[in-house]
């Protein structure tokens, strides 16, 4: 079957559409129906409905692979392995945002093929923007056309360093250090990866734990706007579906044209 990748991208927007809009019906209510879960971060109802939606979504789509989401993620690795090509699903990427509201939550939907993100839709139900990407088929905007990641060379001055609120830690910190005068961008959720990915900051260090679900719709999107996600000990693109979903501490950047990343 001959797959239109842009296309497909275009109808997984759709459906992150319908999530955050399921996501909008509670965060403009009263009760989120917040829990712990086991690793004592926060679960919304918002969680659980964004999830359903999207879950139904994909089974509709003419492409049809196993789903991966943060809300269902038991599948034994020694199945899991066995998947070339699947989706892998942060029906609410920020949760803490969401309960803070602030609006810096996202909904990611990712397609990962040989361990490689090839597609990402990625929905703000808070400014109805919606960005995606297909391999090879460049990196969007809806509404406003392809975005690109800003060329940069680590010895300009006042680059944008993106940083998380709650993750500004020492290694961070270190990592700043090395640049001149940066400036720090702070942003919750998948939106420190679109920062790049739009050409609005230049850097993001995250030396901090994040699981695979956090990254691969955005990574997807910051690939086709030129730019790329690195773990930070071998410069090697990420990759996904590895037996323990966590991702290894990274830097993504936006078109880097000399000098060399260190952490």
């Amino acid at each position: 079957m001959q797959i239109d990748y842009l296309k497909l991208a275009e109808e997984v927007g759709q459906i992150a559409r319908r999530a955050g809009a399921a996501i909008l019906d509670i965060y403009n209510g009263e009760d989120f129906g917040v829990e712990q879960k086991a690793d004592d971060s926060p679960l919304t109802k918002a969680d659980k409905a964004a999830n359903e939606v999207i879950v139904a979504g994909l089974r509709e789509l003419t492409l049809q692979a196993p789903v991966v989401s943060e809300e269902g993620k038991d599948i034994p690795y020694r199945e899991r392995e066995q998947y070339t090509r699947f989706w892998l699903v942060d029906p609410l990427d920020g949760t803490k945002e969401f309960i803070k509201r602030n609006g810096e939550f996202t909904v990611n939907i990712a397609l990962i093929e040989n361990g490689r993100p090839v597609l990402g839709a990625v929905y703000v139900p808070a400014t109805d923007e919606l960005y995606y990407s297909a391999q090879d088929r460049g990196a969007w905007l809806d509404g406003t056309g392809r975005i690109q990641a800003a060329s940069f060379t680590l010895q300009d001055s006042n680059l944008r360093v993106v940083a998380s609120r709650s993750h500004l830690n020492d290694k961070t910190r270190e990592f700043m250090d090395q640049l001149n005068e940066p400036e720090i961008v702070s942003r919750g959720s998948s939106l420190k990866i679109l920062e790049l990915a739009r050409g609005a900051a230049h850097l993001y260090p995250r030396l901090a734990p994040t699981m695979e679900w956090d990254t691969a719709a955005a990574h997807a999107i910051l690939l086709e706007a030129g730019g790329h996600l690195v773990n930070d000990e071998t410069g090697k693109e990420l990759v996904y579906n590895k037996e323990v979903l966590r991702n290894p501490h990274f830097v993504a950047y936006g078109q880097v044209s000399e000098g060399q990343l260190s952490c």
